[in-house]
């Protein structure tokens, strides 16, 4: 099973893809922002000012998060064994595959639902530095580890 650089690939599309719509949504609003000074005056345009502003800082946070997720995924060697869990595993746990990485979308490899979690969630906390074999409880849910790529 060589799943892992492919789901890999797949996130990284993914998290490129956001990056660069949100860096476009930042640049249309700073031109309309631009264009719109050009012309108005008044308590409207200062409203719709400060509105653009707020659109734009919330989507400038968005992008400081998104770039972070970027980030984690571009630390993982895809290359390492991992006979513990760490962060770049691909994990299968009662035939659910779980990938420690950052917080994303569920995929889809090869028919099988691959589930992105960051090592840091409640999840990636009980899975981190576990075995093959390992059990642990989740809500009502018990797992037991059955591979570790």
């Amino acid at each position: 099973m060589l799943l892992k650089p492919q789901i890999l690939s797949q996130y990284k599309s993914i998290v490129q893809e956001k990056i660069e719509t949100l860096q476009k949504m930042i640049s249309d609003l700073a031109i309309d922002a631009q264009n719109d000074a050009k012309g108005s005056a008044g308590d409207k345009h200062e409203t719709a000012l400060a509105m653009m502003h707020l659109e734009q800082e919330k989507l400038t946070q968005k992008l400081k998060e998104v770039l972070e997720q970027k980030a984690v995924l571009d630390k993982i060697d895809i290359t390492q064994i991992h006979n513990l869990v760490a962060l770049g595993s691909l994990v299968i746990a009662n035939e659910t595959y779980f990938f420690v990485s950052a917080a994303l979308p569920k995929i889809s490899k090869e028919s099988k639902d691959v589930f992105a979690l960051s090592p840091h969630s409640p999840l990636g906390l009980k899975l981190m530095g576990n075995k093959v074999g390992a059990e642990f409880q989740m809500n009502t849910t018990k797992y037991i580890i059955q591979s570790i790529e």
